[in-house]
């Protein structure tokens, strides 16, 4: 994700999510103070980047040592996730960053419940 000067990248079997709006008042009409939304186990967002997955080792018939330069590619496991997802994960494993004055949240694709894509 690039932003001014800036480019953000995912690692790993992260995602990054952009939180949906939670809602501020109860089916009766009571406004809930944001400590109280943030205490919910569940959460949902769209999401709007995908790391490249698991790495995998390098195999085993290669000779040279890893961190030598010319040897293969670094392979990954791809993820289920996708750009433009739309993710309900687990609040407690996820962390909050703020990119440009804008706040995500990192979410290890293990903390994903379900995904909602749509047919295109």
């Amino acid at each position: 994700m690039i932003r001014g000067d800036k480019e953000l990248y995912v690692v790993g079997d992260r995602v990054l999510i952009r939180v949906d709006d939670m809602e501020e008042r109860t089916a009766v009409g009571l406004y809930l103070p944001p400590t109280a939304l943030e205490k919910e186990d569940v959460q949902s967002g769209r999401i709007e980047e995908v790391g490249p997955g698991v790495p995998l080792p390098p195999k085993a018939d290669d000779d040279g040592a890893p961190w030598e330069e010319g040897g293969e590619q670094m392979r990954y496991i791809g993820l289920q996730a996708k750009k433009g997802d739309h993710a309900i994960f687990l609040r407690k494993d996820a962390v909050e960053i703020k990119f440009d004055d804008e706040k995500f949240i990192v979410v290890p694709q293990a903390a994903i419940l379900v995904l909602v894509r749509d047919i295109a």
